[in-house]
């Protein structure tokens, strides 16, 4: 009896053993494969910006004046008239071949751009900041409406100057001087996004109270429902005045003061 204990514990050990090894060898089977993933770069790593910021050759600036229709651009030769660094971004599919705020179809291609306070016309040399790389536009549209953008170039432009692939970039934008019929030029004020129209609807009616001899118009676009609000003079000082009035009853309104010429 004490024998065939023994033969019994041995045999159940052995069996034991085999389940054992069977359990790994499946394991191994059945591992989960990982890709190989290299380390990230040093801190310090000097990457260059230019290999992926851009495709298109630099741009000789004076060949672009020269070859450009006449009186597209002003005369680049002095010094701007204005000058502030930001970031600019791009717009082209959905807006090409629309009318522009200048009242000219948009093209995609060309070499336009959009701000909210320069004339309309201006000519404005547009420097990316990483890359050095240059390219003159032509204002014919206002924007951008987004916070901390200070320029929409047009798809074309945004490839000259290398921040197509991107989206945006920090920019140089150097504006000359360029004649206007009305140096003071005239003034509203639009605010938005809103995500829903009742949201904008409730600001206009706010605004038609206040400043009930001024035109508020209400519209939607592509990111959402917007206002606008023309002074009965369209001076900048009293557009001004009201964008501030709007930033205090409702602080997520986002009011920007835009030239319309």
């Amino acid at each position: 009896m004490k024998k065939l204990r023994a033969d019994l514990g041995r045999r159940a050990a052995t069996f034991a053993m085999m389940a054992l090894a069977s359990l790994l060898m499946a394991g191994c089977h059945h591992r989960t494969t990982v890709a190989y993933q290299p380390p990230p770069p040093p801190v310090n790593s000097h990457r260059s910006t230019t290999s992926t910021a851009s495709t298109e050759p630099p741009i000789d600036l004076k060949k672009e004046a020269s070859s450009a229709p006449k009186g597209f651009f002003d005369d680049t030769s002095g010094r701007p008239v204005f000058t502030e660094e930001g970031t600019a971004s791009w717009y082209g599919t959905i807006y090409h071949h629309h009318a522009a705020a200048d009242g000219t179809i948009f093209d995609q291609n060309e070499m336009t751009a959009a701000h909210r306070t320069l004339p309309m016309g201006s000519t404005v040399r547009v420097t990316n900041l990483a890359t050095g790389q240059q390219v003159l536009v032509r204002i014919t549209d206002r924007g951008p409406f987004a916070p901390g953008r200070v320029l929409d170039l047009s798809m074309g432009a945004a490839k000259a100057v290398g921040i197509y692939r991107a989206g945006v970039a920090k920019v140089k934008v150097e504006a000359f001087a360029h004649a206007s019929p009305d140096p003071e030029g005239r003034w509203c004020v639009q605010t938005g996004a809103f995500k829903t129209e009742g949201d904008a609807l409730d600001l206009k009616a706010g605004l038609l109270h206040r400043y009930n001899t001024a035109k508020v118009t209400e519209f939607s676009g592509p990111t959402g429902f917007w206002v606008r609000i023309d002074p009965v003079q369209h001076s900048k000082t009293q557009a001004a005045e009201i964008a501030d009035w709007i930033g205090t009853p409702d602080p997520a309104a986002l009011p920007y003061l835009v030239r319309l010429d």
